[in-house]
């Protein structure tokens, strides 16, 4: 049903390449010892070489590209789930976004493109952007980060209604969010269907805050953007050290619901380390485990747990870091108060610096700054391998993001949009796993699987 993660033409590849590979395979482990303050045996690290296997080719044979548009300079994707409703968003480093319509996958067209007022006076861009839904409504939020030496510095993001589309003249701004407390924006925001039935819209202040800020998304779109602050989830460790010091709060974060423990979890990646709180009352964020201590530590930036909340995909924006996996429960039961050593690493290449990746288990959907589309097996944690990959001419690519009705893979980046198909990848549900159906795509209408439903609020 799925994708063998042994292809024919990686095989021949590794053979007619072998001494690439082999320096490549030998960079990759040196520099990862390294990176872990020389200790040798703590990981293995497995990867596949990326040198085409013929000349003009850019990627595996089973990775196909449906869609390419080749636009200026993006950041992060967001698409929506609902095969009713085709469209992935796209954040634009020139300060707006772009809603691309995915009728045709094969077919991809920008259907509505929008800019902040004045762009040419901003000095930063929009970052990261999500969806989501609420009172038989769709939203999107984009986030910008705007320094002060140009307007709008403390603004945060911009929520849009989007329910009207493919009709645009229906696109609505409703509320603005600002904090001209910590004037510098958001980085990356998470929008997150509670287990108390409310929709959130949580969002990092990386730069200035030592937070995430927790928004009621009813009250934002309602017009209280000054009632709709319910919680702030602190940054544990207060270190001082250059990264610190120059971010004090969170970079990218993930949000689930365990279903085993009955419980809403944060997954906060705090650029010195790695925490996980419990936020079932958003009142009190309680500390239940942290990845501190890490050799080779610096950005912690992005953490991402498998389905269970077990073992984590965790980057450091860095080049030659690879994505290293930890075991946040090595007794299979508990969250470890502290975990410093990962079980397992990845890397696409060694040089390579991985950017953004979603995890449907057991694959992870890497977008890498000059590795482009990467996917990785991690069903064994402690031996992850690369199973399919896409490099694109100029290769850096920011966002990714896939659809779980039918296993559409969207890219963005420095080329423009991309939209992929991995064979035998038709779709995701964690029960086809044996697995909680859990990920970062929610649930609007009933919330987190495994949660005491409230009654359907959209």
């Amino acid at each position: 049903m799925l994708v063998n993660p042994l292809k024919r033409e990686v095989v021949v590849r590794r053979f007619f390449f072998g001494i690439v590979s082999v320096v490549a395979f030998i960079g990759t482990f040196t520099t990862f010892v390294q990176a872990q303050g020389g200790r040798r045996g703590d990981v293995v690290t497995r990867t596949v070489d990326l040198q085409p296997a013929y000349p003009g080719a850019q990627g595996s044979s089973n990775v196909k590209v449906l869609s390419h548009i080749p636009l200026p300079s993006m950041a992060n994707i967001e698409i929506e789930q609902d095969m009713s409703r085709p469209y992935a968003y796209v954040s634009a480093h020139g300060n707006g976004y772009q809603i691309i319509s995915l009728k045709d996958p094969t077919k991809a067209s920008v259907l509505y493109s929008w800019s902040i007022e004045n762009p040419e006076v901003h000095v930063g861009s929009a970052l990261d952007g999500r969806y989501a839904k609420l009172n038989n409504r769709y939203y999107y939020v984009q986030s910008f980060e705007f320094q002060r030496t140009g307007p709008d510095a403390a603004l945060g993001a911009i929520v849009f209604d989007v329910t009207g589309l493919p009709d645009t003249t229906k696109v609505k701004e409703t509320a603005r969010i600002y904090t001209p407390e910590y004037a510098a924006g958001f980085h990356s925001i998470y929008a997150y269907k509670h287990s108390d039935g409310r929709a959130l819209l949580l969002a990092a202040l990386p730069y200035v805050g030592p937070y995430c800020y927790v928004y009621d998304m009813a009250k934002l779109t309602g017009g209280d953007t000054t009632g709709a602050l319910i919680a702030k989830i602190p940054r544990p460790d207060t270190v001082v050290t250059t990264t610190a010091t120059r971010y004090p709060g969170y970079h990218d974060f993930y949000v689930h619901y365990d279903v085993a423990g009955q419980r809403d979890l944060f997954f906060g990646a705090g650029l010195t380390g790695y925490y996980v709180f419990d936020i079932t009352d958003l009142a009190n964020p309680k500390l239940i485990s942290r990845v501190f201590g890490t050799s080779g530590m610096d950005i912690a930036h992005t953490f991402t747990p498998d389905p269970t909340g077990r073992y984590a995909v965790t980057e450091m924006e860095y080049a030659t870091a690879p994505l290293r996996i930890f075991d946040l429960k090595p007794d299979g039961k508990d969250y470890a108060k502290l975990v410093s050593r990962p079980v397992g690493a990845w890397t696409a290449n060694w040089k390579s610096e991985p950017h953004n990746h979603e995890v449907r288990w057991p694959y992870v959907f890497v977008s890498g700054y000059n590795t482009g589309l990467q996917i990785f097996n991690m069903m064994d944690p402690t031996n992850p391998y690369t199973v399919g990959y896409h490099i694109p001419d100029g290769a850096s690519t920011w966002g990714v993001d896939v659809r779980n009705a039918d296993g559409l893979i969207v890219t963005s980046g420095y080329t423009g949009f991309w939209a992929y198909k991995l064979d035998g990848f038709d779709g995701w549900n964690g029960h086809q796993w044996g697995l909680p159906n859990v990920s970062s795509v929610q649930d609007w209408d009933n919330g987190p699987e495994g949660a005491k439903k409230p009654q359907r609020v959209s």
